[in-house]
């Protein structure tokens, strides 16, 4: 006998009232209505691909345990801290929270600055001169690069041609200026 059937069915398929149906079926577990559903609509062929989704929810439903234990098989190692556990009901499965950092195991050795982060999230200098000596590095192995295609060498001789047009300007003026004072 099919859990489900245990309960006054009978009573469920009189009902003329649909919303009644719907209210006692939403009471149901999930494995029962699964089993329902699968049982109704056996023989169905417009309903053959919801009568195989059912069936398979109705097997697998209720085999799995609700809650995990997902605690250590072994000991913690001597000497070192408890872990801070509160039960909270907020989290998905209702399962403990564990709060805190975690702590490395007594005897390894931990160095500040792994990473180029300080333990509290600051940058180290080392990092930070490392990070600029690399993009500096770049910028200059680009400008090298530039120069050596057409385009650079052309966009390097215009420049030249300007500053040499942009001098030969400034001597006129110096040169106009001055024979204006000699006047």
């Amino acid at each position: 006998m099919v859990p489900w059937q245990s309960r006054p069915l009978r009573s469920l398929v009189r009902m003329s009232n649909a919303e009644d149906l719907v209210s006692e079926l939403a009471k149901l577990p999930d494995a029962e209505l699964a089993a329902a559903v699968a049982q109704v609509t056996a023989g169905r062929a417009g309903l053959s691909a919801l009568h195989e989704v059912a069936a398979a929810v109705a097997a697998t439903v209720g085999h799995a345990p609700d809650y995990i234990d997902v605690t250590p098989d072994t000991d913690p190692a001597p000497g070192s801290p408890p872990l801070d556990v509160a039960v909270t009901l907020d989290q998905v499965e209702g399962g403990p929270l564990v709060t805190g950092l975690p702590v490395p195991p007594a005897g390894i050795p931990t160095a500040p600055g792994i990473g180029g982060y300080t333990t509290a999230g600051v940058p180290t200098f080392e990092s930070v001169r490392d990070k600029v000596e690399q993009r500096y590095g770049t910028a200059q192995g680009m400008d090298e690069l530039d120069r050596q295609t057409p385009a650079g060498r052309s966009v390097e001789e215009q420049w030249d041609a300007r500053q040499k047009t942009a001098r030969e300007r400034l001597e006129q003026i110096r040169k106009s200026m001055h024979g204006n004072d000699n006047d």
